[in-house]
Formats: C-alpha cells, structure tokens, sequence
C-alpha cells in the first residue's frame, strides 16, 4: 500500500527505511515500471517511483519538453522527501533526469543524492549526434518506436492508443533530442552504471564515459538484453544497487 502525491508514490511501510531510492522512467514510461521492486529489495530502502507530468496518473496534464523546466520543477516538488540517505535510478531519460537534478540541487546547496545509478544512457560527451525523430511524421515516428521495441506491438497497431500516447512519446523524445550538457565539475558521489550488453543504441564505450562525471567511485555492469533490459534483468540489477546502497551508510 502507498500514498500518492503528484510526483512521487510514498510507500506505506511498518517503519522508516534508512534509505530511500527515487526511481525515474524512461520516455514514455510511467512510475508503474517500477511498481514491484520493493519486494526484491531490502526493507530498509524504501523505492519512490517518480512520476512526470503527462503520465501515468498524471495523464491530464501537459508533459515537458526540455530538461531544464523539468529537472526544476522536480526539485521543487520532491524537495521535502530528500531526507536522510538516498539515491537516484534513471533509465534512459530518466538517467539524465537523474545526474540533472543531482547538479541542480549541488548548485543550490540541496541535499544531494548519495549515489546514482545510471542506466541505458550514454554519457553526454560520449553521445553521438542526435537522430531527430520527436518530430517525424506520424508513420515515421511509429517505425522509430518500433525498432527501439520498448511499445508494445498491439500499442503501435492501436489507432485510438496511439492517438492518446503520441504527443507523451514526442515530448520525452524531445526531452531527450534537445539534451545538451553544460559542463561542471564533477559530483562527488559514486556513479554507477548499467547497460544491455545487447543495446544497439548505447555502446559499452559510451555508457563508460560516466566515470568522468564523479570524483567518487564509478561502477560498470552490462546486463544480458537490449536497451530495455532491465526489465528482465531486475534481480541482479537491483542486487547490485543493495549492495552499494548498503555501502553508502
């Protein structure tokens, strides 16, 4: 059982955990993604998925375009459950999302995020020239979603689904396109990244290249999968971020 507030699920649970993990989704993906991780967790981290605006529950209301507006309004809202030890996940979007938001709070002397974990994204100077395809015509972009496989087949094939989830995926896929890192020294927690060794979109060079983001320790694991592996992959994923959230206290 969980309460809810607009941004982030807040699990009910028998006891404060010690920790706390934020979880951010990847474009188009809804806090729900994570629903199912505190049951393969210890209890003493307590798992906050985070949901965007234009999303899941939040379906009404209109989603970002670019990361900075997001990243602060995040900040804003989420603010008050930055207590004690937490850390950061972010899958593909939701990795950027994740090292923007842990800079934005460092430049405002916030509580910081002891750890991120980082996922399915390529580090930014390691970032090839950004395809455009936020803006493609709608049978183009529907081959784009396609080949990436993270929609379903009967979504793609869905005229009235696809009517309502086109605009969500066009924005975070702009959040995404329009990405650009402003340089700044780097964090002082650790950095640990993750990576489908199947992934056609995110090389091990590139996932890599997040070890020049912290003056702290940084960990690669490639996983078994594509770009989406982390749902299948969960368990030792999720294995390896208990283990460095317990090193974190």
């Amino acid at each position: 059982m969980s309460t809810t507030s607009n941004w982030v699920s807040i699990p009910k649970l028998s006891r404060q955990p010690s920790q706390r993990l934020f979880c951010f989704p990847y474009a188009g993906g809804a806090a729900s993604i994570y629903r199912g991780w505190a049951n393969k967790l210890p209890p003493d981290i307590g798992v906050y998925p985070v949901q965007l605006p234009g999303h899941g529950n939040r379906l009404g209301e209109a989603p970002f375009k670019r990361i900075e507006p997001l990243v602060e309004a995040a900040a804003a809202a989420l603010l008050p459950y930055f207590e004690g030890s937490f850390a950061f996940f972010g899958h593909s979007m939701g990795a950027i999302i994740s090292f923007e938001l842990a800079r934005l709070l460092r430049r405002e002397h916030k509580p910081t995020p002891a750890h991120l974990f980082l996922s399915g994204r390529a580090a930014p100077h390691k970032r090839k020239k950004e395809y455009l395809s936020y803006n493609l015509p709608e049978p183009e972009f529907i081959e784009e979603l396609r080949r990436l496989k993270g929609t379903p087949q009967e979504v793609l094939e869905h005229p009235e689904l696809m009517d309502m989830l086109s605009p969500i995926l066009r924005a975070d896929f702009e959040i995404c396109e329009t990405y650009r890192h402003l340089p700044e020294p780097p964090l002082d927690c650790p950095i640990t990244a993750f990576s489908g060794l199947l992934d056609q979109d995110v090389s091990r060079e590139q996932i890599e290249g997040w070890r020049e983001y912290t003056s702290s320790s940084f960990t690669l694991r490639m996983f078994p999968g594509d770009h989406f592996f982390l749902h299948d992959s969960a368990p030792p994923m999720l294995q390896t971020m208990a283990q460095a959230m317990r090193d974190m206290t």
